[in-house]
């Protein structure tokens, strides 16, 4: 965050105070986003040439995830709509975490092509768990006098840090240890968002009410 203040501090412009749980996901999902650019520049040759596959598996395992997890989130999204308090978004942000990082843990073991899009189905489960809860919480708690540059910062950083980080250190992962050993490394990743994910649990509500029409919710600020 030092970093961030001397940049705006050289255009003179003022680093706004940004509560716990949008610095919290905001650093998770850096990970996460790390984690994601180390596998995917890969991917493809990984399916090519480790298990064999002709190129078309590489478009079916990339249009199965897709399809499974555009499904699977929207039943997500209306049950956690229904239940009251944020306990069940987070409890489902790790549950989802969890998995991905189970399958990217499992990837390192894949050998046949039914590997592949068993893998795939199983990203695609756990990020259906994480995406809906995640938009729910990070908008419910962004701060109304600097929204824009809070979804911009995650956008930044989380985004593009991330997947700039991750892309950097693929090609050079591969070439030292191969490519297997990138996906114990993702899984690896994803397990610290995790642990960065839990400490969101003090700042999130446990129930939720409105006063004229608007949301209630506390966040502690650092």
């Amino acid at each position: 965050m030092k970093i961030m203040h001397l940049f705006f501090d050289s255009f003179r412009l003022r680093f706004p105070r940004i509560n716990n749980v949008i610095l919290i996901i905001i650093f998770a999902h850096f990970i996460f986003t790390a984690a994601a650019g180390l596998t995917t520049p890969l991917f493809a040759v990984f399916v090519i040439q480790d298990i064999g596959a002709p190129v078309t598996v590489i478009g079916f395992a990339v249009a199965l995830y897709w399809m499974c997890k555009s499904i699977l989130q929207l039943p997500v999204a209306r049950y956690l709509d229904r239940t009251d308090g944020e306990i069940d978004d987070h409890n489902a942000m790790l549950a989802g975490t969890l998995i991905v990082a189970t399958a990217m843990f499992l990837y390192y073991f894949a050998v046949n092509i039914w590997h592949i899009y068993f893998l795939q189905i199983m990203i695609a489960v756990g990020d259906s768990l994480i995406v809906p809860p995640f938009y729910a919480i990070f908008s419910r708690h962004l701060d109304r006098a600097h929204t824009g540059f809070e979804w911009a910062l995650f956008s930044s950083f989380s985004i593009g840090a991330g997947s700039a980080l991750g892309g950097i250190f693929s090609g050079l992962l591969a070439s030292v240890a191969g490519i297997r050993i990138i996906f114990l490394v993702n899984g690896a990743l994803m397990l610290i968002g995790l642990a960065i994910l839990w400490f969101l649990r003090p700042y999130i509500s446990p129930r939720m009410g409105t006063a004229d029409g608007a949301m209630m919710i506390e966040q502690k600020r650092p």
